[in-house]
C-alpha cells in the first residue's frame, strides 16, 4: 500500500512538474477511493515541503453545486495552497505567466485570511470570529488528467486541481455583522476581452462561502483530522461562476456587487 501511495505521488509530481498529463488514476486496474486519494495528497505535500516550498493555507473545490453535473463531481475536496502558487496583490491587476500549468481554467472565488485556528462544531458566529479579513481572489485550476474528465478522488489526488492564486485587496470582517448573508448575496460577473463569460452569487458555493469554509472545516476534522487550519492560512472558498478556459494573451475581469470587494484584472502571457 505505501509504494503504492509513493509510486502515484511521484507520478502526479513529474506531472506537475512537466506540465503534462497522466492517465486517469481511477481507470487503473487498482481504482482509487477517498482514503487513498488523500493518502496520496499528504506524500505530495510532504514531498513539496522537503523540495522547499512552504504551505500558506488551503483551498476548497467543487463547492459550487451548480457545476457538479458538468464534471460529475458531486462533493467538495480540499489541498493545500503554496508560497510558490499563491500571492497577495498590491492592488487589483497581475500578470500570470500560463508556464507549468495543465489545461489552465480560471474561478472567480471569495478568500479569508485566518487569525485563529478554527475548530469543528462552530457556529458561523463563532468561525468568522477566526477570520481576519475578506478578498476576492482569482484561483486558476489545472488538471493533470485528459479533457477535464476525472472522478471525485482523481481531484483529490491532483492537487485538488490547484494550480495558482491570486488574492486581491484584503478587507478586514471585524466590522461586518452581515458578513455571512452578503457574501451568500454576493454577484460576480467573470469577462475575457470584454466580454462577459459567465455569471454567479456567492450562494451557489454550498450557501455561500462563509458556509462552505465552515463545510471545509467539518469536512477535514471529518476526513483528513492529520491536515489543520492555522491561525494565518490563506483559505479559498470554491468558484463561483464556471471555471473558465485560459489562453495566453488574454484580459480578464470580474465586477463584483459588493462595493467593499474590488473586482480583478488578470492578463495571462506564455
Amino acid at each position: 500500500m505505501s509504494e503504492d501511495i509513493d509510486r502515484l505521488a511521484d507520478e502526479l509530481l513529474a506531472a506537475w512538474d512537466g506540465g503534462r498529463t497522466v492517465p486517469l488514476l481511477s481507470a487503473r486496474p487498482e481504482g482509487l477511493d477517498t482514503g487513498r486519494a488523500y493518502a496520496i495528497a499528504e506524500a505530495l505535500r510532504k514531498r513539496r515541503i522537503a523540495r522547499g516550498e512552504r504551505p500558506v493555507g488551503w483551498k476548497i473545490g467543487f463547492t459550487n453545486r451548480r457545476i457538479w453535473p458538468l464534471y460529475g463531481v458531486y462533493q467538495p475536496m480540499w489541498a493545500p495552497v503554496w508560497d510558490t502558487t499563491t500571492g497577495l496583490l498590491a492592488g487589483t491587476d497581475c500578470t500570470l505567466s500560463l508556464a507549468g500549468l495543465c489545461q489552465p481554467r480560471i474561478e472567480p472565488e471569495v478568500a479569508f485570511g485566518l487569525k485563529l485556528p478554527p475548530r469543528a462544531g462552530m457556529t458561523l458566529a463563532e468561525l468568522q470570529g477566526c477570520i481576519d479579513w475578506v478578498a476576492h481572489a482569482f484561483e486558476i485550476v489545472h488538471t493533470h488528467f485528459d479533457g477535464w474528465k476525472f472522478t471525485a478522488p482523481d481531484t483529490a489526488a491532483d492537487f485538488a486541481l490547484h494550480g495558482r492564486l491570486r488574492v486581491g485587496p484584503r478587507v478586514p470582517v471585524a466590522d461586518w455583522p452581515t458578513l455571512a448573508a452578503d457574501l451568500a448575496g454576493l454577484e460576480v460577473d467573470l469577462a475575457c476581452d470584454g466580454q462577459v463569460r459567465d455569471r454567479g452569487r456567492g450562494e451557489v458555493v454550498l450557501d455561500g462561502p462563509l458556509q462552505a469554509l465552515k463545510e471545509m472545516v467539518e469536512a477535514m476534522a471529518r476526513d483528513t483530522p492529520h491536515w489543520r487550519i492555522a491561525a494565518g492560512d490563506v483559505v479559498s472558498t470554491g468558484t463561483i461562476t464556471d471555471a473558465q478556459p485560459l489562453a495566453p494573451g488574454q484580459v480578464w475581469q470580474s465586477t463584483l456587487s459588493e462595493p467593499r470587494l474590488a473586482g480583478l484584472t488578470l492578463r495571462t502571457t506564455a
